[in-house]
């Protein structure tokens, strides 16, 4: 079990808990995350700070195209146990989320739009920056370019470009009165930092398959996050 008694009556008596979510939080919708063994940063030649930059856009587009046409996309992927209840907290007002995840799985888990923030953007939001005139993301999925030749992307943060909505953030962490961090290995920042804005006073839970290295007072839950949300009642 590793929802303990204390853990949930922590949840019970909270009223504005901030979820702060990475990859690990849809590898059970079947996307697999960034940097384990199985994930999709492994054995690529390229270094994915590059391959996911704002230089790669600029000099290598079509090399980038397809290395998040063939890795990020999973347009079939469903919500699981985890967006659902993290969803249900913030339909009752309880949590907001922040997400690092572009696969807009806490979207169609239905969490109200006010409740979260997108941090690294939406692979599912694609754009021309020639004109900022927005497209569907299955053309995108046939082709880089609009048929007038414009260039396109999806708006999500590369390396070397600033996140969605940090203000938001920062003051979410800082309101929070419980945050819980949740499949992310917390080794990109902005998003790691986030957590110099909590309060010192108030309990931060993180939720992984392993241990993760931060400066910040963490009560580690070593485990699979879908078993925890199955056990935390709402």
């Amino acid at each position: 079990m590793l929802v303990t008694p204390e853990i949930q009556q922590t949840f019970n008596q909270s009223k504005r808990i901030v979820f702060m979510t990475g990859a690990g939080v849809s590898t059970a919708s079947g996307i697999p995350d960034y940097r384990s063994k199985n994930g999709i940063y492994n054995g690529i030649s390229l270094r994915p700070e590059y391959l996911l930059s704002a230089t790669a856009f600029a000099r290598e587009p079509e090399k980038q195209y397809q290395f998040m046409i063939d890795n990020m996309y999973f347009p079939h992927a469903q919500p699981n146990i985890i967006h659902q209840k993290m969803a249900t907290f913030a339909q009752q007002g309880r949590a907001r989320i922040v997400t690092q995840n572009v696969d807009d799985l806490h979207v169609q888990a239905n969490t109200p739009q006010q409740h979260l923030v997108r941090f690294h953007g939406s692979l599912y939001d694609v754009y021309a920056p020639k004109d900022q005139k927005r497209t569907s993301w299955q053309n995108y999925m046939q082709s880089m370019y609009r048929q007038d030749g414009a260039l396109l992307r999806p708006a999500i943060t590369f390396y070397e470009e600033v996140p969605f909505d940090v203000e938001q953030s920062v003051r979410w962490v800082s309101e929070a009165d419980l945050i819980v961090v949740v499949g992310t290995s917390f080794q990109v920042y902005p998003f790691a930092g986030l957590l110099q804005y909590a309060q010192k006073d108030r309990p931060i839970i993180a939720i992984n398959l392993e241990y993760i290295h931060t400066p910040f007072p963490v009560q580690q839950v070593i485990g699979d996050a879908v078993e925890f949300f199955e056990e935390i009642h709402v």
